[in-house]
């Protein structure tokens, strides 16, 4: 256990295009080594492109994308007498976020072709409809914690 009190969160300025706090924390999750504009422009050029493709809102897509991918609950183990238990447990707001970000960029990641930027845009799109691997992720730990159901009393 740490021996001084918690750290306190920092609070992150909204990014300067579209002024969403969720947004500045995705470009946040995105950016690799310190470079920070890279990672704006590669966001911003994936946003840009499904608003050409869905002629909605860039960031109405983005919102509906990350709602699609934030889970609810997820299982912790838990040791108990020799055995160790898988136990379902609600997740605090911020680690829904923050685990829906980190999902959506690792799948993006993974996607087969062509350049990040409309690598980011079809996980985006995928997961704002519903589809893709970063909602199968979420469906899959939902299932998981549905199925350890019955060590729910072991949670404290």
């Amino acid at each position: 256990m740490a021996r001084r009190g918690r750290a306190d969160r920092r609070d992150i300025p909204a990014d300067g295009k579209y002024h969403s706090k969720m947004l500045q924390m995705f470009i946040n999750k995105v950016m690799l080594d310190g470079k920070k504009s890279i990672a704006e422009r590669l966001v911003y050029s994936a946003l840009e492109t499904m608003e050409e493709t869905t002629h909605r809102p860039a960031i109405d897509v983005f919102d509906q994308a990350l709602r699609n991918a934030t889970p609810a609950i997820e299982v912790k183990p838990r040791r108990v007498g020799g055995a160790t238990y898988q136990v379902p447990v609600d997740i605090r707001a911020e680690r829904r976020t923050s685990l829906a970000m980190r999902w959506l960029v690792r799948s993006a990641r993974a996607r087969r072709g062509r350049s990040m930027a409309e690598k980011l845009a079809g996980e985006l799109l995928d997961a704002s409809t519903g589809q893709g691997a970063t909602v199968k992720r979420r469906e899959d730990t939902h299932r998981m914690a549905e199925a350890n159901r019955a060590f729910v009393h072991y949670r404290w």
